[in-house]
């Protein structure tokens, strides 16, 4: 993702469900980016976000087909999600 196209947030979950879903993103051809707040802060020393929060952005242009993975994947992992 190393142009400059404004960034979403398109999901927000577990770190398994994100990975998951980032992975089925990718495997239709829509980079995305984790943000972890609560992984970063520890890693860091200091305490933020929390586990069960990680975000999962995308671009912006990529959003229209990004919400039909998405809903599919949750109808399909609705016990997980």
């Amino acid at each position: 993702m190393g142009d400059r196209s404004k960034l979403i947030r398109a999901f927000t979950g577990s770190a398994l469900i994100v990975n998951l879903l980032k992975d089925e993103l990718e495997k239709q051809g829509i980079s995305s980016f984790i943000q972890d707040d609560f992984s970063s802060g520890i890693a860091a020393g200091f305490s933020g976000g929390t586990p069960s929060s990680v975000d999962l952005f995308i671009k912006e242009i990529d959003a229209m087909r990004a919400q039909i993975i998405i809903k599919e994947f949750r109808q399909n992992n609705d016990s997980a999600t």
